[in-house]
């Protein structure tokens, strides 16, 4: 059936009526409507479309800046010869001090405490302390709130954190007078 209304075919005169398929899209088409469809399919697909990015559209209307990484450069292995670079080489590169140990021991008392509080629970004993909080030593304490971050979000925390200090301080003295 027609999906025009007060136009009604079957398949055999829609088989008759001579379809023939779009080389871009391999739509079948009346000879007279693929001439017009033809041009627009062409220009259609022939297009690219752009990567979406959402981080972009996060950021779009704010202070944040967005870095792009550069991906490393591959140093050809001529030019490593030349410029006398090892190609393995036996040090590690200096740079943090992996603290696996500390995470793991962190993990364990987490994981202890845990066991304590539920082994409380179900023999109604009052709960124990929790456990103190670990700090870790790659992260920067802000000198405002005595929060902790890592390198990046503690220079942008920083900046808000010391602005948001010097108004609660103007609106303190404002009130008071």
């Amino acid at each position: 059936m027609s999906q025009i209304p007060g136009k009604e075919l079957n398949r055999t005169t829609a088989r008759s009526q001579d379809l023939a398929p779009c080389t871009t899209c391999g739509r079948h088409f009346a000879r007279d409507v693929l001439l017009r469809h033809d041009p627009i399919c062409k220009k259609v697909f022939n297009k690219k479309r752009k990567p979406f990015s959402s981080l972009k559209q996060r950021l779009q209307g704010t202070e944040i800046t967005t870095v792009k990484k550069q991906p490393p450069q591959k140093v050809s292995l001529k030019l490593k010869h030349a410029l006398c670079l090892p190609l393995f080489p036996l040090q590690k590169q200096p740079g943090k001090k992996s603290n696996w140990r500390q995470h793991h021991e962190d993990f364990i008392n987490t994981i202890q405490s845990a066991k304590q509080v539920t082994k409380a629970l179900k023999e109604g004993h009052p709960l124990p302390p929790p456990p103190p909080p670990s700090i870790n030593p790659d992260y920067i304490q802000c000198p405002h709130c005595s929060r902790r971050f890592n390198e990046a979000a503690a220079q942008r925390h920083m900046k808000f954190c010391e602005e948001q200090a010097v108004r609660h301080a103007f609106a303190a003295k404002t009130t008071r007078q």
